[in-house]
């Protein structure tokens, strides 16, 4: 068994689910275990980009003692192009 927390955060609020899980669990696996898509319809298990401790990983990724696996939000605005856009604001 291997303890992990799943985290969501939405503008709103933010979710940590603890979770025991069983050895050779995935990602996914945990995600759909923390109940956290049917509390959040807005999010759908093949779209999600997720990740342990802010490193980006694939939902078939295995999980390790005291992983915190984190649901990401779609980025509103490219950062890059926030960048240029305001460099050519300052011409």
């Amino acid at each position: 068994m291997v303890n992990v927390e799943v985290a969501y955060a939405n503008p709103e609020q933010q979710v940590i689910v603890a979770l025991t899980m069983e050895e050779g669990a995935t990602i996914d696996a945990a995600i759909l275990t923390s109940g956290l898509l049917e509390r959040f319809p807005e999010l759908a298990l093949s779209e999600l980009n997720a990740g342990i401790f802010g490193v980006a990983c694939k939902l078939d990724q295995l999980v390790s003692e005291g992983d915190r696996i984190e649901i990401y939000r779609p980025l509103l605005h490219d950062p890059k192009e926030a960048r240029r856009q305001r460099a050519l604001k300052s011409f």
